[in-house]
């Protein structure tokens, strides 16, 4: 299959202005910069957040909040939604639910993640499930596997 360049549309391309080529231009003399003053000068850098030497914002408002970066993230799976699935067929209540099962239903983003199973205190359960994760509340550690 050979492409060829000959038959596509022309693009249109607006050339750059070319500034200080004098007054007919348009852009002549201070060329766009208007008069006088820092932004004017060659070398101007204004710095994000400067107010002319006056107290910035972000400076003047007080500090909030604090990130623990040793937090551990864990995800909460109740049993409840472990037996909609499994009357819906979509897990096998005979063999160990593991968290490449949970996964794969869509109950946990990642089976690297650590993963508690809670219980709900209205539910009460008739199957008998076996449930492998990392962590289980009181009540949920009767499905430990």
């Amino acid at each position: 299959m050979s492409l060829s360049l000959q038959g596509l549309p022309k693009i249109k391309r607006n050339s750059r202005i070319r500034v200080g080529r004098g007054i007919g231009s348009g852009k002549g003399k201070t060329s766009g910069r208007g008069v006088k003053g820092q932004k004017a000068r060659t070398g101007h850098h204004s710095v994000k957040g400067f107010e002319g030497g006056q107290t910035p914002v972000h400076m003047r408002l007080p500090k909030r909040g604090f990130t623990n970066v040793l937090r551990k993230e864990v995800q909460a799976v109740n049993i409840r939604d472990i037996l909609k699935l499994v009357e819906s067929k979509k897990l096998d209540a005979s063999t160990t639910i593991t968290k490449e099962n949970l996964e794969q239903v869509g109950l946990i983003k990642c089976k690297n993640s650590k993963v508690k199973l809670i219980m709900s205190k209205d539910k009460s359960v008739s199957v008998q499930l076996k449930i492998a994760v990392d962590a289980y509340s009181e009540k949920a550690k009767a499905f430990s596997a």
